[in-house]
């Protein structure tokens, strides 16, 4: 079995899993009790030292947004947002200093400079965040990789180490995918932890992510994670 098929312009989720993964709850419960010791990379110390400088001398609401890409969905929840600091992050340095012209045109967000868009491990961003007391207001995880296959269930964010401090980070989480299991093994790791959410189908006019438009565009359904 592959990972994907084609639908449209884009992919479908296939996968060997017919519900939440069996062992999640062991997985999640492991993590809530033993903290991550990962140690900290160099280049993600030195880009949250850079945006803590910011975060300490904004006034007002900060929104986090993970796995941001080339940070379309930054720039348009900083628009609207006008008085927050959004702050994107993601792994990839290509997708964070691509300068597409094109993206801005099309978000018309030339003059929005209420955001950060940073490099970083988010494996370790995180856990400097939560150590800093950060008051992060909303959190935004949009089409993160799915992982589809069972034997992956750790590379999933509710299957990770750093999952407690997820949580931690904000109480007001927002989560996006097409394939709506991801959601719902999130909202059961979630729930071990005493955070609870509903899961529903996206309608914003405005896709929030190029990722969001393209499966808009080959006809799937979009789902969003809402824990407050």
């Amino acid at each position: 079995m592959t990972n994907s098929e084609t639908v449209g312009d884009s992919k479908a989720i296939v996968t060997n899993q017919t519900g939440v993964h069996e062992n999640l709850e062991k997985i999640v419960l492991k993590h809530l009790i033993h903290a991550s010791q990962k140690p900290i990379q160099a280049h993600t110390q030195e880009a949250f030292n850079l945006v803590n400088e910011r975060v300490q001398q904004h006034q007002g609401e900060i929104i986090f947004d993970s796995c941001c890409g080339v940070g379309q969905s930054t720039r348009l929840l900083a628009k609207m947002n006008p008085t927050a600091l959004v702050i994107g992050v993601d792994k990839s340095a290509h997708r964070i200093n691509r300068n597409d012209s094109v993206l801005v045109d099309q978000t018309n967000t030339h003059q929005v400079e209420n955001f950060m868009l940073v490099r970083a491990d988010l494996n370790d961003f995180y856990r400097l965040a939560v150590a800093a007391k950060w008051q992060v207001s909303k959190h935004y995880i949009l089409y993160p990789n799915p992982w589809p296959k069972s034997k992956h269930i750790q590379r999933r964010w509710h299957g990770s180490a750093v999952f407690p401090e997820m949580l931690k980070l904000c109480n007001t989480l927002i989560l996006r995918s097409n394939w709506r299991l991801y959601l719902e093994e999130f909202q059961f790791a979630a729930s071990l932890a005493g955070k609870h959410g509903d899961i529903t189908l996206v309608e914003d006019q405005q896709a929030l992510t190029p990722f969001e438009a393209k499966y808009r565009a080959s006809g799937q359904q979009c789902w969003q994670l809402l824990i407050k």
